[in-house]
């Protein structure tokens, strides 16, 4: 077996021990790339093999997870999902005068979130609602947190019915291409959201049973084993209550909840009894 080989099946065993995440056999050139980030990241001294074998002992697993966690993300990512959102689930919340709670649980940079948050807005500027958004990495969270975001004017991330100006203050930034700008959250979205680090492998979640209305686990489940794909869709349905909406991404599934949920819309799911 290559010195490579060996470094980059090292790379998946640690990845795969401290989040679960299962690495394709694709992926070589992306773990060369990344272990060259995680030498710069670390500041350490050694080859590359003593730095992993320090990772593995405890040593820069926040270095590692950050830098070998993908985090490719945009507003309104499939959005079909929002849509139905503000149609059918957001409104009968509004219209009862109750919050409405929901689950981020691959939040990345926190555009994800912040499109739910729009989006219940949409309904109604006083919507009570709260968003709790989590990922493993710690980098990304903090740029949800402080929710500024390169934005080209010319995109087509917003959906017609969604005015970004509403949500959204222009910061000025010189050294950007084209027509791009720098927006930031204003503080009234920015407060229905908790940004909070968390694995989605961890045997137990710090939620109650039935604590969400609305679960969003999309394109995430994609970077597991089937088996634990199982594992954490199981763990998150605990979480919502009956009646409540699950969003999954366009090529994942819900596997052993299908006896579980009544299918709504295009990868929408809606709980009607618990396992």
């Amino acid at each position: 077996m290559s010195e490579t080989k060996q470094l980059h099946d090292k790379v998946k065993s640690i990845l795969y021990s401290l989040t679960g995440i299962t690495l394709t056999e694709n992926k070589d050139i992306m773990i060369t790339n990344r272990l060259d980030k995680l030498k710069r990241n670390t500041k350490t001294n050694g080859s590359v093999n003593e730095l992993l074998d320090r990772i593995a002992n405890g040593e820069f697993t926040t270095e590692f997870i950050n830098t070998f966690t993908t985090n490719k993300t945009h507003f309104f990512r499939e959005d079909f999902h929002f849509q139905d959102l503000k149609d059918r689930v957001v409104p009968e919340f509004h219209k009862n005068n109750q919050e409405i709670k929901m689950y981020c649980s691959a939040a990345s940079t926190g555009e994800e979130p912040y499109s739910m948050a729009i989006t219940a807005k949409e309904v109604s500027s006083n919507i009570k609602a709260s968003i709790i958004a989590t990922d493993i990495d710690t980098e990304v969270l903090q740029n949800g947190a402080n929710g500024i975001y390169r934005f080209q004017k010319s995109s087509k991330e917003f959906p017609e019915w969604i005015k970004p100006q509403k949500y959204f203050k222009k910061r000025v930034q010189k050294n950007l291409a084209g027509d791009e700008i720098l927006i930031k959250a204003n503080d009234d979205l920015k407060r229905m959201i908790t940004f909070a680090q968390m694995n989605l492998n961890d045997e137990v979640y710090p939620f109650e049973t039935h604590q969400f209305d609305v679960v969003f686990c999309r394109n995430v489940l994609i970077y597991f084993s089937v088996e634990d794909q199982n594992k954490i869709l199981k763990k998150l349905f605990r979480l919502l209550k009956i009646g409540g909406t699950l969003y999954i991404g366009h090529s994942e599934n819900p596997h052993d909840l299908i006896n579980y949920v009544k299918r709504v819309g295009q990868n929408i799911f809606v709980k009607i009894k618990d396992i």
